[in-house]
């Protein structure tokens, strides 16, 4: 996929799909509206670090699809619901055609879950503590890295905290879907509000 512009004239990242399919619209509309939008609420960051959880080793778009199957299986993201599943529910979950039915996944939220009931400070401000400075968006999607040093510190944080299946690639994917970093690329049309 390139820079040119889409069929609505607007120049856009080249993951955005350009074809009007129901999956690339869905595709473009998160691209437009959700990916790179700074998000500092922490019930919504839960739910981010849940899904780049089950998106790893898939595509994100598998992930969109199900994004209201998973929260309605897991209580709207609500920490202290999940933080409360028991093994009864992780069977419950092993069952359910519409998430991702991966034990280490779902064991991993619910982990993820307890892990955020006992922290000494609000994931929100956890998590932005990594963002790094302000940087000028990249030239192109080559440019983009997978890993950084603050990712690679936010892992290192979580994993000592008890958190699971959010090494530091799953946290720079984070980071750039809630606007901890500004990964559109410079000729992109959507812009973010840091």
């Amino acid at each position: 996929m390139s820079d040119l512009p889409h069929e609505d004239g607007r120049i856009r990242c080249g993951w955005a799909p350009t074809d009007s399919k129901p999956d690339s619209v869905l595709y473009r509309e998160y691209h437009d509206t959700e990916w790179g939008q700074p998000v500092r609420d922490s019930a919504a960051l839960f739910e981010r670090v849940s899904l780049e959880a089950f998106q790893s080793g898939l595509s994100w778009l598998v992930i969109l699809r199900k994004r209201d199957n998973f929260r309605r299986a897991f209580k709207k993201f609500d920490v202290a619901k999940v933080a409360r599943f028991t093994e009864r529910d992780v069977e419950r979950l092993l069952t359910d055609e519409g998430i991702v039915r991966n034990r280490a996944k779902i064991e991993a939220t619910i982990a993820n879950a307890r892990a955020v009931a006992d922290l000494d400070i609000e994931l929100a401000d956890l998590l932005w503590s990594f963002a790094p400075e302000s940087r000028t968006r990249p030239a192109d999607m080559s440019s983009v890295p997978a890993v950084t040093p603050e990712s690679k510190a936010m892992a290192k944080e979580l994993k000592r905290r008890g958190f699971r299946f959010v090494g530091p690639t799953t946290a720079y994917a984070l980071m750039q879907a809630t606007g901890m970093v500004d990964d559109h690329i410079a000729s992109c049309w959507v812009s973010t509000a840091t």
